[in-house]
């Protein structure tokens, strides 16, 4: 018998997994990021804008979805956080849109603009798509200023259920250090991604050692943020649902989270070693640039094991800090039973599109980009 839980929790799982899944395509937002850092000349610009060319409607399309399984799961997250912190959402979105249309029109005949304006796009959506979208998850353990008030759906004048307390919108989350230290995290590992994608993906040997001079720069940074990320996290207080459903203060909440949820510590930790063995072969061994495929892999089960001990062993994964009760929980934010058991059927199609993706990435990547490539194929 499949319980209402049981499919909150599901629910859960998969935003956790389309959530790693996004940090961990970011490489695309990572490499853009090196355009001017590592590319040295026009040649070496033009083989990593193609480079990340290949994979950029990944990235938009993974947030599209997490947005949108946000939004089919637990639908009174979406409308608090997307209706209320929406000047967030609106600079994550117009990165994006700068993205899209810097790939589209750079080397259009006709552009008057030239190269370089749409590179500094790129280079603007590699820093501030992932600090932006860092920074807004860092909220799930600091929480933001909203209110709720579901009996207001029946206002006919104004149903609205939640609002923002403040008119900052969600642009006050960077008042809080933890916040931008975890958006600062998610934009060095992103840059730490891209370079391994890069150096794995393109077959030119000075463009390598360039990149392998910024991974070394960037990672440096990335364990730095992470640190402080960590050390806070383990010692913060935590947003708790107390039997009764009452939300509470609990110091240590995320530790215990962590030390009550052995596998997902398990996973937190796996992931790490992954990321830094990833990382340390690629430094040390000239010749090593499989990188990606152990730091990839090791984002993925990272990321989601924050996200559990944000959502699961009864926390709050949204607080409030205009009114603890009005936190949202998966219990209170979720959709009906039958919504959840109907997507949980649909969800089911997730490992064939998975599978499919992985064979046509391979099938695009069997072969290393090389300039002499470049010359005989449509460029961005």
């Amino acid at each position: 018998m499949i319980t209402y839980e049981f499919l909150q929790q599901y629910w859960w799982f998969l935003i956790a997994l389309l959530g790693g899944l996004l940090v961990f395509l970011l490489f695309v937002q990572g490499g853009n990021a090196l355009i001017f850092l590592a590319g040295k000349n026009e040649q070496e610009r033009e083989l990593i804008i193609n480079s990340t060319g290949r994979k950029w409607e990944l990235t938009f399309t993974t947030l599209v979805t997490f947005g949108g399984a946000f939004f089919a799961s637990f639908p009174l997250f979406y409308s608090t956080s997307f209706g209320g912190a929406y000047w967030v959402w609106i600079l994550i979105l117009i990165t994006f849109v700068f993205q899209a249309v810097s790939y589209e029109f750079q080397s259009k005949a006709g552009n008057l603009l030239g190269k370089t304006p749409f590179r500094i796009f790129l280079t603007l959506n590699g820093c501030l798509a992932p600090l932006l979208i860092g920074t807004a998850v860092g909220t799930f353990y600091t929480g933001s200023q909203f209110v709720v008030d579901k009996g207001a759906v029946g206002n006919i004048a104004a149903p609205v259920i939640s609002r923002w307390a403040n008119n900052w919108h969600g642009l006050e989350a960077v008042a809080e250090p933890f916040n931008v230290a975890f958006g600062l995290m998610v934009m060095c590992l992103a840059i730490t991604l891209g370079a391994l994608y890069l150096i794995n993906n393109i077959d030119n040997d000075k463009l390598s050692a360039q990149l392998r001079r910024s991974l070394m720069a960037s990672f440096g940074g990335f364990l730095v943020m992470l640190l402080y990320v960590v050390y806070n996290l383990l010692t913060m207080e935590g947003f708790a649902v107390a039997a009764d459903g009452q939300i509470v203060m609990e110091s240590g909440k995320y530790l215990h989270n962590f030390l009550q949820m052995p596998v997902v510590l398990a996973m937190f930790l796996v992931g790490a070693v992954l990321l830094v063995a990833g990382v340390a072969m690629t430094l040390l061994k000239k010749e090593f640039n499989r990188g990606i495929w152990l730091a990839g892999p090791g984002t993925v089960l990272a990321v989601m094991a924050l996200f559990m001990i944000a959502g699961y062993n009864n926390t709050a994964y949204y607080p409030s800090t205009m009114d603890l009760q009005d936190s949202l929980t998966l219990a209170n934010s979720c959709s009906s039973q039958f919504t959840l058991k109907t997507m949980a059927v649909v969800s089911l199609i997730i490992p064939f599109v998975v599978a499919y993706i992985a064979y046509f990435w391979r099938q695009m990547d069997k072969k290393s980009l090389t300039t002499e490539e470049l010359k005989n194929a449509d460029k961005y």
